[in-house]
């Protein structure tokens, strides 16, 4: 009797994974918004200035084409920061949007290192490219 209820709930729990990995490889990529934030945090500008070389902030940012492809920028801070071309004063916010896949650098003075890089992948839309795109977005929120 052990072993037959031992049986039945592997099997159950087998069925429930393969539905679960079906169902993430199968079901198309849908969100209320395309958008990616980045918050450049309060008193960046300050800890650099005191010399704190420990990054806070991600060098490197990934987005996929047609599922989150639009960058928010939001600064926080209370001085202004320059992303690429642009500076946002305290408080402002941008969107850039990509339209191609590639690797991008922008100079951004809330960096240590001066720069940041966008890694724009294509829209994953093979199940694999789902499936592996979902683990990593969880995996992801669990680090």
């Amino acid at each position: 009797m052990k072993t037959l209820r031992r049986h039945w709930l592997a099997g159950t729990l087998s069925a429930t994974v393969l539905i679960a990995l079906g169902w993430a490889a199968l079901a198309p990529l849908r969100f209320d918004s395309r958008e990616e934030l980045f918050e450049i945090p309060k008193g960046t500008y300050a800890r650099r200035m005191a010399g704190d070389k420990v990054e806070i902030l991600p060098s490197t940012i990934r987005l996929a084409l047609g599922v989150h492809d639009v960058l928010l920028l939001r600064n926080l801070d209370d001085v202004p920061q320059q992303f690429g071309p642009t500076v946002m004063m305290p408080g402002q916010s941008f969107r850039l949007p990509f339209e191609v896949a590639s690797d991008y650098q922008f100079a951004c003075t809330a960096h240590a290192s001066g720069q940041m890089t966008i890694v724009v992948e294509p829209e994953p839309s093979s199940p694999w490219a789902r499936l592996r795109w979902r683990a990593a977005r969880l995996w992801k929120a669990l680090a």
